[in-house]
């Protein structure tokens, strides 16, 4: 009928998208192809910019097309730089009346202006296209004239559109880096992202950076100062309990209840033991080769350094010297790695030898006010599992919390959190078993300087039942390691190795 637009039927609709497509595909094959002859003539020239845009503009993660322009920019500027030096040799003239030509910086600051405003270009297309923010951040590498203002205010424009968009955010830290924008002003910028969207992973992220860098703590025992950690754990309990099935602020809060241990910190003396045929030690984190590493033995008004270190494994936390020592059983020692300094303790009669041992993850202090929101929170948490019982970010933060609050008095109940939690998320069993195993081997191992026989014998009790076992690295110091049928099996070639173990072997 008159006046009415025809619908067309899903026939027809699907053929003519076909139709476009077969278009769209012809004309990029064309323009790639022509692409592809010019670069193999070394024609980087202005058509070859021309043709790369067509396309960048419509799809902006073809990489190769980047690279193209990237040759074709630099191509251009070495060209700049010839015509400039030709002109220097060239006789002085004098210059006409009028404006004077463009200067090779101008010129230079021209062609990377031209660069950006493609990026940005087709930024607006895909904002999280990584080839376009990573040739804008080349682009202004190369300008000496790059404006970091300009920059920051397209980071600013982009958060608008998404303030969850990763991508920005990571580009915003490398632009404030080069800006030299005050850790502070960061700080109030990520708060008024947080308070417009809470579940917004790469605020809550850009803010654990800035955090230690402001609030620093002088025992590193926690992330930030005590005064600042309990003003952010009440800031993110407020944004989690909005919505509780939201992970954003849980993973923020778990990392305010983290020991605070930089991952590119030295590692540090976990286990050590001395005999007088050789040493034994075992690192709290891997590190691929101690020979870099200074250590040295103090004993008896001399120091020795100890060398020839060889890995026990291939974890890179254990390892063996096999280089004698005339060990004095009344004599002080002490062990040093780098600039960590160890008094070891005398192996009991009747054997001669020293050790030191230091058990993983002890908990940190924390000043009364502290303990008492940490309290308040796990308080908190408990009441809304009342209401909904089977929350996982919950069960899970009253676990930590709990560990936060006192290891030992609350080992039982995180357990039975991390069990209901195998049901609750049962995806993620595996996780959760594993994390059932570094905390039963971390209370363990707690305990271990107290039990008869330490450090020669470690027993794990038949009813204590893991997945794996962590902290393997820890062992190496004992001789014996009494472990249950069901759990040697089950690690068959991983049971960690012994004291013992390396002097039958003839290692020591």
């Amino acid at each position: 009928m008159h006046g009415r637009v025809k619908v067309r039927t899903t026939e027809e609709e699907r053929e003519r998208k076909k139709k476009e497509q077969a278009l769209k595909v012809r004309a990029y094959r064309a323009a790639m192809g022509r692409i592809q002859k010019k670069r193999e003539a070394g024609e980087l020239d202005s058509e070859m910019l021309t043709l790369t845009v067509q396309i960048l503009q419509r799809n902006p993660d073809v990489s190769t097309l980047w690279n193209i322009r990237r040759e074709c920019v630099l191509e251009k500027l070495s060209k700049l730089k010839e015509e400039t030096e030709d002109e220097v040799e060239k006789p002085a003239q004098a210059e006409p009346l009028g404006d004077k030509p463009p200067v090779k910086e101008d010129k230079a600051h021209s062609i990377f202006t031209c660069e950006l405003d493609l990026t940005e270009q087709c930024l607006m297309v895909n904002p999280k296209s990584y080839s376009a923010w990573h040739h804008r951040c080349w682009t202004l590498e190369q300008d000496p004239r790059a404006d970091w203002q300009r920059e920051l205010q397209l980071c600013n424009k982009y958060l608008k559109y998404d303030e969850r968009n990763f991508h920005t955010w990571d580009y915003r830290r490398y632009v404030t880096a080069k800006a030299a924008v005050p850790a502070a002003q960061e700080l109030d910028f990520c708060t008024e992202k947080i308070k417009v969207n809470f579940s917004n992973y790469s605020s809550w992220h850009h803010r654990s950076l800035l955090l230690p860098e402001l609030y620093p703590n002088e025992q590193r025992d926690r992330p930030m100062s005590e005064e600042k950690l309990q003003q952010e754990l009440e800031m993110v309990l407020t944004a989690a309990f909005t919505d509780p099935n939201d992970s954003s602020a849980w993973f923020y809060q778990r990392w305010l209840l983290g020991s605070g241990a930089q991952l590119d910190r030295a590692p540090r003396i976990a286990a050590f033991r001395l005999e007088s045929h050789g040493a034994v030690l075992a690192l709290d984190k891997p590190y691929p080769d101690l020979k870099q590493l200074k250590t040295e033995l103090t004993g008896g008004g001399q120091t020795v350094e100890l060398q020839s270190w060889l890995p026990v494994d291939s974890s890179g936390t254990s390892w063996k010297c096999q280089q004698s020592f005339d060990y004095q059983r009344n004599t002080t020692y002490s062990f040093k790695l780098s600039d960590q300094e160890v008094s070891l303790s005398p192996l009991p009669v009747p054997e001669d030898g020293a050790f030191y041992f230091a058990p993983p993850h002890a908990a940190a202090s924390c000043s009364k006010e502290l303990l008492a929101e940490l309290q308040t929170q796990l308080q908190s948490c408990l009441d809304l599992l009342e209401f909904e019982p089977d929350s996982k970010w919950t069960l899970l933060t009253s676990a930590l919390l709990m560990r936060a609050i006192e290891v030992s008095a609350n080992h039982e109940k995180s357990l039975a959190h991390l069990a209901k939690l195998e049901k609750v998320d049962a995806l993620r069993e595996g996780y959760y078993k594993d994390l059932a195993a570094r905390w039963t081997l971390e209370y363990e191992l707690a305990k271990w300087p107290q039990a008869a026989g330490f450090p020669r014998n470690f027993t794990l009790a038949e009813d204590v039942l893991l997945a794996s076992l962590p902290y393997g690295q820890y062992f190496v110091i004992a001789d014996e390691l009494n472990l249950s049928t069901k759990l040697r099996e089950q690690l068959g070639d991983s049971v960690p190795i012994t004291f013992a173990d390396l002097k039958v072997k003839g290692d020591l």
